[in-house]
């Protein structure tokens, strides 16, 4: 079985008075404190997820 490919995500930007849907996606990425990174499944939806919230996390490896 070939191996998933995976994504590194750092949290980089504050949630505080962000929209509840921003911080919504944060949650939902395993996100909810500065710096702290998640390592990911590279889907399309992880991929929607990170687009939504380019001033808050960063893709730190791939």
């Amino acid at each position: 079985m070939a191996e998933k490919k995976t994504l590194i995500v750092k949290q980089i930007g504050s949630p505080i008075r962000r929209d509840k849907v921003q911080r919504a996606t944060l949650i939902g990425l395993g996100l909810n404190k500065m710096n702290k990174e998640r390592e990911l499944i590279d889907t399309p939806e992880v991929r929607g997820m990170i687009n939504k919230l380019p001033h808050l996390v960063r893709v730190i490896g791939e």
